[in-house]
C-alpha cells in the first residue's frame, strides 16, 4: 500500500542501467480538462526524472475514441513497452482482449477492473498475463472523508443533502458514492434527498442543480465528487440566493482558491500525482525490480486527504510558482535498493 513520503536523502544511483522505457497513456479525459492536465504533467515530470518516454492519447470522454486509440497503438510499427489505461466507462476488459496476443505490457491506473469484471476475465497476471498490475487511489475513503466533514456542518437535529456523482459507468464515481453512503449510515439525522450524475461537468451539474434546488428548499449540504460539479451547483445556488455548504475534490487553482475563500467548505485532494507514481513502478519493473515484490501487483495509494485552509494556501503557492515538482527518483527502488514499499504523497508539496 502506498502512503507517506520517502526521504530524498537516500536517493542514489539506479540499481541497473537500461534503455529508455516507452509508455503510452490512454487518458480518458479531454485534452484541456484541468484535472487531467495536472495529472499528466506529473507523469511527464516522472518520465523526465527517470529517463522514460511518455506519449499521451486523449479519449475526450468518448469510450469509442479511447478504444480507437488503443487499436492504433496495437497496429503501430513502433510499439511502447507499456500501455497504461483507465477503466473509465468500464472499457478495461475490451482493452485486455485487444492486447491479448501483444508483447506490450498493460497497467491499469486510477481505476481498475471491478470485482464483477474480474470474476469474468480474471485479475492481473492471470488469464491476461501481459496485464501486470494496477495502481488506484483510495476513492471510497475520499467520498467518506468529504461526507463526514460536510455532515459536521449540518444542524444537530436534522439536515438535508443533495449529491452529485460523476460518470455512472466509472469505478471512481461508484467508490466515492460508497464512501458517501458509509458516512450517511453513521449519521442518520442527515438525509440524502437525491443523488444525480453530473458526469464530472460544471455545466451539467449547473443544469441539474437549477431544477433540484427548487425541489428541495431545506437542503443545506452539497456533496460533489469533483470540483467542477461543485462549481456548477454553486452557480445555480447563487442565482437562487441560496447559501449552502459544499464539498469538492481535486487540486485546481480555482478550487484551492475557493477553499481559501471558504466558498468550498470541504476539500479533498492528493491523487493528482498518482500517474507519476505509476511511472516509477513501471520504471522499476523494466529494470527487473518487480513492484509486486514491494506491495503487490495491485496497489492502492492512500493519497486522498482533507485540505485545511492553510494547506490549501501552501499548495496554491507551490503551484502558482510552478514549483510543485517532485523528484520521482526518490520513490524508485532502482535508485533506492533498500526500498520495501512505494511511498508517494503530496506531503512534500505541503511542507
Amino acid at each position: 500500500m502506498l502512503s507517506g513520503l520517502a526521504s530524498a536523502a537516500s536517493v542514489g544511483k539506479p540499481a541497473t542501467t537500461q534503455a529508455p522505457v516507452s509508455v503510452v497513456f490512454l487518458n480518458p479525459g479531454y485534452a484541456d480538462e484541468p484535472f487531467w492536465l495536472e495529472y499528466v504533467a506529473y507523469m511527464h515530470d516522472a518520465a523526465n526524472d527517470l529517463g522514460m518516454q511518455l506519449r499521451v492519447l486523449n479519449g475526450e470522454r468518448d469510450p469509442l475514441k479511447l478504444l480507437q486509440h488503443a487499436r492504433e497503438v496495437l497496429q503501430a510499427r513502433e510499439q511502447p513497452t507499456y500501455l497504461v489505461f483507465v477503466n473509465e466507462h468500464y472499457v478495461g476488459p475490451e482493452i485486455l482482449r485487444l492486447f491479448a496476443d501483444s508483447k506490450i505490457k498493460l497497467f491499469a491506473l486510477h481505476s481498475t477492473l471491478t470485482p464483477d469484471q474480474q470474476a469474468i476475465v480474471g485479475g492481473s497476471r492471470e488469464k491476461y498475463r501481459n496485464w501486470i498490475g494496477s495502481l488506484v487511489p483510495n476513492d471510497e475513503e475520499a467520498g467518506y472523508l468529504m461526507a463526514k466533514a460536510l455532515i459536521a456542518m449540518a444542524p444537530a437535529s436534522a439536515g438535508e443533502m443533495v449529491a452529485f456523482s460523476g460518470v455512472k459507468q466509472t469505478p471512481s464515481a461508484t467508490l466515492r458514492e460508497a464512501g458517501l453512503y458509509r458516512a450517511l449510515a453513521e449519521h442518520p439525522h442527515v438525509r440524502l434527498k437525491q443523488l444525480l450524475y453530473g458526469e464530472w461537468s460544471e455545466q451539467r451539474a449547473y443544469e441539474q442543480a437549477s431544477v433540484l434546488l427548487a425541489r428541495y428548499p431545506e437542503v443545506s449540504l452539497v456533496w460533489a465528487a469533483n470540483d467542477e460539479m461543485a462549481f456548477g451547483v454553486m452557480r445555480a445556488a447563487a442565482e437562487k440566493g441560496r447559501q449552502l455548504h459544499y464539498s469538492g475534490l481535486n487540486n485546481s487553482k480555482r478550487v484551492l482558491q475557493a477553499r481559501i475563500d471558504q466558498r468550498i467548505s470541504v476539500l479533498v485532494s492528493g491523487h493528482f500525482i498518482l500517474g507519476g507514481c505509476a511511472m516509477v513502478m513501471l520504471h522499476d519493473h523494466a529494470a527487473g525490480l518487480d513492484f509486486a515484490a514491494r506491495g503487490g501487483k495491485d496497489q492502492q495509494a492512500d493519497l486522498f486527504r482533507l485540505l485545511s485552509r492553510q494547506e490549501s494556501i501552501r499548495l496554491l503557492r507551490r503551484i502558482d510558482k510552478h514549483a510543485a515538482k517532485l523528484d520521482f527518483r526518490r520513490f524508485s527502488a532502482a535508485f533506492k535498493p533498500r526500498l520495501q514499499g512505494y511511498d508517494c504523497s503530496i506531503e512534500a508539496l505541503l511542507r
